[in-house]
Parts: structure tokens; sequence; C-alpha cells
């Protein structure tokens, strides 16, 4: 997966979410801002967290260091989106 989604984070996000973790389209279009992550999503384990981070960075030519990273930024979709808006607007 490498197609350039306009840097539009929610929908990066998304994206990878799909294909990282091979979920549904359906499944992922469904998810809202409180939607549960980490501990809710059995696919989401630390092996793919760290592929979901590389991929997110590729798509919006992002740079995610180690220190950015705590258990908050995957505890929800909102949580996730909001960190890949600020990420691309910084």
């Amino acid at each position: 997966m490498s197609e350039n989604l306009d840097l539009i984070p929610e929908a990066a996000v998304r994206a990878v979410l799909q294909d990282i973790l091979g979920l549904s389209a359906e499944q992922v279009s469904a998810f809202n801002a409180d939607t549960e992550l980490f501990g809710a999503l059995p696919e989401l384990d630390s092996m793919a967290v760290a592929s979901l981070l590389t991929e997110l960075e590729d798509q919006l030519g992002i740079m995610i260091e180690d220190e950015e990273i705590d258990g908050e930024l995957f505890e929800t979709f909102g949580n996730l989106v909001a960190f890949a808006e600020m990420k691309v607007s910084a």
C-alpha cells in the first residue's frame, strides 16, 4: 500500500488500519472518534503497532519519534486521527 491519500489523516488512518490489521472496509468505515483500538481489536498487537506507525509515516510523509508514542495514542480511533492530523500540520 503506497498510494498517496492527499495527506488526509483520517482517510490514511482508516486505510492503514484496514491494510495492516486485515480489517474489513465496513468495519473500519464504522469507526468513530470513540472507537476503542488497543485492547479492543485482537489484531492490534505490539507488532501491528510498529507496522501501523511505519505505514502512517509513509502514507502521510511524517516522522514519528519514539517518545511521541504512548498508550493513549492507540486507545481510540479519535486519538490516533488527532495525532496524525497534528503531525501532518506540524
